[in-house]
């Protein structure tokens, strides 16, 4: 596009192969040919939610009839989900949570999570999960939760011996139940489902539980529970690996673009303080 700021304010440009000249402004001639980059442009498909590659959803076109907007919108820049049509597609309910007097009461009625075990590799092995091995016969049941080298999930953690989480003081098996590999296990001995790492990591991290619980911690959508709305959280595990928390405790993503400026604005300079 070329434009000529002369007193016959004569705008030319290139649209579409052909060469037009006329009367307008930069501004106009600008908007189509940003408008017409934008319609051409492939979308994204896929993209993650939290951790890359890790919870990857895909985007479904007019999944919103009505509207016809499509199921995310995926980020070119980092090809994570940038927004939903549905925030609360293919959740489930993420269950009761214990009373400890904060401003949820324990009332997690309208609660819902994106389940985790579907992401998780060993429990894709077959209808059993991890009992496919785990039944106590292929692998027997251990004698006690001390640590000890495994000869395999060596994806996971590369040697048992150095997991990494709680910087030596933890073991699989304090969180991992020894009977039901299927299951996560408190310190009560309680089974917890997968879907609810957030019951397990409260237990040692109690500040960032009570925080994450008041919405301060991690990322929550949809209204406030006291309106009655429903609400999608974010457990701890779909942010943080809790088998690396030593060497990365959290990716940081890289940031979207800032937006651009308005036309004839050369800098932000308005958006500064008086005392900066």
């Amino acid at each position: 596009m070329i434009c000529l700021h002369k007193a016959s304010r004569i705008v030319v440009f290139a649209l579409s192969g052909f060469l037009i000249v006329g009367m307008g402004s930069c501004k106009v001639a600008s908007a189509a040919g940003e408008n017409a980059e934008t319609q051409t442009a492939k979308p994204v498909t896929d993209c993650y939610e939290s951790r890359e590659d890790y919870a990857t959803v895909s985007r479904t076109e007019n999944a919103v009839p009505e509207y016809g907007f499509p199921s995310i919108k995926c980020s070119k820049t980092t090809g994570a989900v940038l927004w939903y049509g549905d925030p609360y597609e293919g959740t489930i309910p993420m269950g009761a949570m214990p009373e400890i007097k904060d401003q949820t009461h324990g009332n997690f009625a309208n609660a819902v999570v994106k389940p985790r075990e579907p992401h998780l590799t060993y429990f894709n092995l077959g209808p059993n999960g991890c009992k496919t091995c785990h039944d106590g016969k292929t692998v027997p049941n251990p004698k006690d939760g001390k640590p000890r080298l495994l000869s395999m999930h060596q994806d996971i953690v590369e040697n048992s011996l150095e997991l990494q989480h709680g910087r030596g003081a933890v073991w699989c098996l304090d969180c991992h139940s020894p009977t039901n590999r299927n299951k996560l296990m408190n310190r009560r001995g309680d089974k917890i489902s997968f879907n609810q790492p957030q019951r397990i990591c409260g237990e040692c991290h109690g500040e960032k539980y009570i925080d994450w619980r008041a919405g301060i911690h991690g990322k929550i959508i949809g209204s406030w529970a006291s309106d009655g709305g429903k609400r999608r959280w974010w457990v701890c595990t779909e942010c943080h690996n809790p088998h690396t928390v030593q060497k990365n405790r959290f990716n940081p993503v890289k940031p979207e673009p800032p937006p651009p400026l308005p036309r004839g604005m050369k800098n932000a300079s308005h958006e500064r303080s008086e005392t900066e």
